[in-house]
Formats: C-alpha cells, structure tokens, sequence
C-alpha cells in the first residue's frame, strides 16, 4: 500500500513556495497562463498568489505581465550567507590566501539536484563576458565544481544520476554523453582536481576541488577560473597548488581531518 503523504497545514504557503521555485527554475520569465499551467491550478488561483507575492516584494511583474523573483528574496539570501560557516571560512580566506591568485575568478557552490548553486564569488575583470553571482545555477555535468562532487561518486552512481542524459550543451566543448562525463571523471580522480575545460564558456578555464565537513562528508566545492589564454605549465601548477590549499584550509576549519591526504582521498 503506498504510503499516504500528510496534507500540508498550511496549503497557501506551500502553494507560494512552489510557485516561487517554478519562478526561479525557469530559464524563461513566465506569464501567468504558464504558471496556471505548470501548477495545474486555475488562473484565477495563480493570480491571486502572484499578486499577494509581488505586494511582498518576492515577485516582480514586468511589463509584458511576466513574472520574475523580486528584490525581497535577496534580504533572506543575504542572512543565510552571512550565517553560513561555509560562505564565512569562503570570505575568509579571500583575505588570507589568494594573493597568488589576484585577478583570478574564485567561487564556492553547494549542491542541489544536478546543479551546483552559487553561494559565494570573487569575479575578476579578466572574464568579464561571464559573470557569477549569488544564486546562480548551473549544470553540474559541465562545471568543475560540479564535478568535483561527482568525483565522489561510483561510475554506476553517475549513470543513475544522468539515466535520462545530459542537459544540452553550453560550449561545443562540453561534454555530449554521460561516458564522455565518466571519462573526465575518472582523470579528475588520478590527477587530484576537476577541470572544466571551457564546458560552460568560451575562454574560460575553470579548476575545482571538494569541501569537506565534519564525518569527511563533501558539503561544498571550490573553483577557480582563469581566462584560456593565460594557462601555461607554471601558472597551471600555481593554481592547482593554491586551489588544494584554500580547499584544505576551509575543509579543515568546518571540522574535516584531512591532513596529509589527497582532496579525493575520500571519495566513496
């Protein structure tokens, strides 16, 4: 007998949650014929949630009477940062330990899904045609964050997470078939880093590496990015040199014990 799911207390308030999240997936801004449809829920309901959430600030309506997340969300997203152990440690050791890096892109992401959330960022004018802010979300089959968490994982594991493919391709080099991901992942594994070799954008190269909490559980993934161009063999060592340094420093002080051991040393 399947098990019976209980009726939330508080049906209008899971109703907006899952209209906010419908809003914040959407790659598109959303009408509200759209959001009636995908919530399978009659207009008439809908534009009653949408107007009490743009009164709040928590949706915009835009001209063209599409939907967008409004400025309110921000208030809530800058507090969790602020209290987060892992976004603290992240600010911290801009300030301590990136002087080699100056001009490089450092960023900090958790996961969610298939994506990795964004939750801490340092851009750098040198790639100033791709810019990473609070919030963002992207695929973790492409980034080098992401599959720094996927490094974790057996080859059956990421199979079972991609059953159904990878999403469409952002460069015309990121990878089309989930045995091309295996693959990177597989010599992320034996060289001690990921690397998003421009998989999410033209010119830019990216190198990853896991956090770890307390139990050495990956809790979050740290990269860098640097333009292409710019890469050679001394400047390469240099960056996978400070970025297995700043994720040891940040993992060591969320409670993990790694010392003297490689960033995938506990890979399952």
């Amino acid at each position: 007998m399947n098990e019976m799911r209980p009726k939330p207390s508080a049906p209008a308030v899971s109703r907006a949650a899952a209209l906010m999240d419908i809003v914040a997936a959407s790659p598109d801004l959303l009408t509200l014929a759209e959001l009636s449809r995908r919530m399978n829920l009659a207009k008439s309901s809908i534009h009653s949630v949408c107007t009490t959430l743009v009164d709040a600030g928590l949706l915009l309506r835009n001209p063209d009477q599409t939907y967008a997340i409004g400025p309110h969300v921000m208030r809530w997203a800058t507090s969790f940062t602020s209290r987060s152990d892992l976004a603290t440690e992240f600010a911290r050791i801009w300030d301590e330990s990136t002087v080699e890096l100056r001009g490089a892109t450092i960023t900090l992401v958790v996961l969610d899904g298939n994506e990795v959330v964004f939750i801490g960022a340092r851009n750098s004018s040198k790639t100033p045609w791709f810019t990473y802010k609070i919030g963002m979300r992207l695929p973790m089959a492409f980034t080098s964050s992401g599959h720094a968490f996927l490094t974790q994982l057996s080859d059956s594991e990421i199979r079972q997470r991609f059953k159904n493919g990878l999403p469409e391709p952002m460069t015309e080099y990121s990878p089309k078939t989930v045995d091309e991901l295996i693959g990177l992942i597989q010599e992320a594994r034996e060289r001690g880093y990921t690397q998003d070799r421009e998989y999410v954008s033209d010119g830019k190269t990216c190198y990853g590496s896991p956090i770890y909490g307390v139990a050495n559980k990956v809790v979050a993934a740290l990269a860098v990015s640097v333009p292409t161009i710019e890469i050679n063999e001394a400047f390469d060592e240099q960056i996978v040199d400070t970025l297995t340094r700043l994720s040891l420093t940040v993992s060591e002080r969320l409670g993990a014990e790694l010392e003297g051991q490689s960033m995938f040393a506990a890979k399952l």
